[in-house]
């Protein structure tokens, strides 16, 4: 008996200590949040009101390339890996510089038309803050590492407005197939408290419920796991073209802040041959897609390359947002082959090319509940699954560590970063890949005999 009022009041006091810290890291991440979302908002009006605002993409790449390179490096990139990295190889020691460096660089770079998202800024200062909180406590690794996950959780819940997303995203991102549970409590806790501190301070929130009645039948499920599958290719396209202009990047043996200017020019060059709305955070195409406006059927295409560009060569901010773009407009012009609504499959979309390029799963389910209603959460649940599965043992943040097989044909290691796995199919018995390897080796043999 004394043993179990033992272990009762050990975690007792535990919850009511994470509880606590929890709530103060969601308030700082809050407001922290609502500065920086407040001051782009602010620097995003004012840029364009100029008509040509985006030929100064050469200056803000310069800019931004440079302050990072020789204050913070760690600000690099899309902010979300860098925190990821963090926690696996720095047991979540983030310096203190990456907050201001990267609200400043980000700003610069979507203000003047870059193309990345707000989530990876607001990721990393909320990580940023949560460990210097953490040594100001003078915690040990494991809860500094706790600590950062709330940081996470936080700063996607208030930057979106989607608290149960955000904490569950803050878990889930870190490990493909696996969640921390033991940062469950906290994480919920960081991301309702700094989704109501940002909206308490004025931060409002895209919502856009939906209304549809849809009979279900075998015709509309087939569908919707077609639309998966397309999503999880869409999505494979993403990784591949970002790593793509990455190794392009990394050959190009320039002063980093040169290759800012290289990239920016070239987005100039883009933008005259395809419109300006490709540019920036791109909220605008994203509303039109998901209300079932007509989009241009390769928007998504154009959006990759334009993220790709900008996020490699100086740039810096997140990639979620772009995500979405990818997501509602990829949705948008599928259902002209697919014969579904625009705006279902436009906001299936959104979420399914997020849990394809993040593989998370679970949080893109629930975010699809979050933004648009319970209508749709079967058919994206669905389709987010589908697409997390066909998008294979990759992801748009290669500091992420592999828990699992997607399927038992692939041989690869578990417990290793996506960046160094090298999967290769494993020929099974009776296993549908041996039975496509059969029919192609049958009908090469046809062939050969043939032409005898």
């Amino acid at each position: 008996m004394k043993r179990k009022l033992e272990e009762t009041t050990i975690l007792f006091i535990s919850t009511v200590k994470w509880s606590f810290l929890a709530t103060i890291v969601g308030i700082g991440v809050g407001i922290s949040t609502t500065i920086f979302l407040k001051v782009l908002n602010l620097s995003i009006y004012l840029t364009n009101r100029y008509s040509y605002y985006y030929l100064f993409l050469p200056i803000a790449f310069f800019i931004s390339a440079f302050i990072i390179q020789y204050l913070a490096p760690e600000a690099e990139g899309h902010g979300t890996e860098k925190v990821i990295e963090a926690i696996h190889k720095y047991s979540g020691k983030i310096n203190p510089l990456v907050i201001p460096v990267k609200l400043i660089a980000s700003v610069i770079t979507i203000a003047f038309g870059g193309s990345a998202g707000k989530e990876g800024p607001c990721a990393q200062i909320g990580a940023g803050v949560s460990s210097v909180f953490a040594d100001i406590l003078k915690f040990d690794d494991a809860d500094r590492k706790k600590l950062v996950i709330c940081g996470i959780s936080a700063g996607f819940s208030s930057v979106f407005g989607t608290p149960l997303a955000g904490a569950i995203f803050g878990i889930e991102v870190l490990f493909i197939g696996t969640l921390l549970y033991d940062a469950l409590l906290p994480s919920f806790i960081a991301g309702i408290v700094s989704y109501h501190t940002s909206l308490k301070l004025g931060i409002t929130y895209f919502y856009h419920p939906l209304k549809f009645n849809t009979v279900l039948s075998e015709t509309f499920l087939i569908k919707v796991i077609i639309s998966g599958i397309f999503f999880g290719f869409v999505s494979f396209l993403l990784i591949e073209t970002m790593r793509l202009f990455k190794n392009l990047s990394y050959r190009i043996h320039l002063w980093k802040p040169l290759k800012g200017l290289i990239g920016g020019f070239i987005l100039i060059i883009l933008t005259f041959i395809f419109s300006t709305q490709y540019l920036g955070l791109g909220f605008e195409i994203i509303k039109s897609a998901i209300e079932g406006k007509e989009v241009l059927p390769f928007a998504f295409i154009l959006k990759i390359i334009f993220t790709s560009i900008t996020l490699n060569f100086g740039g810096s901010g997140g990639v979620i947002t772009p995500i979405f773009f990818i997501g509602a407009t990829s949705g948008s012009a599928f259902t002209n082959l697919i014969g579904l609504d625009k705006t279902t499959l436009s906001s299936i979309g959104l979420v399914s090319i997020l849990s394809g390029a993040t593989n998370t799963p679970i949080a893109s389910s629930i975010m699809a509940i979050e933004l648009f209603g319970p209508d749709i959460a079967p058919y994206a649940a669905l389709s987010c699954i589908i697409s997390f599965l066909i998008t294979g043992h990759r992801s748009i943040y290669p500091s992420q560590i592999l828990g699992f097989r997607k399927s038992p044909s692939i041989q690869v290691e578990i417990g290793k970063e996506v960046e160094e796995i090298k999967p290769h199919v494993q020929r099974r018995k009776k296993s549908l890949m041996n039975i496509i390897f059969t029919v192609k080796r049958i009908i090469k043999e046809k062939i050969s005999k043939d032409k005898k």
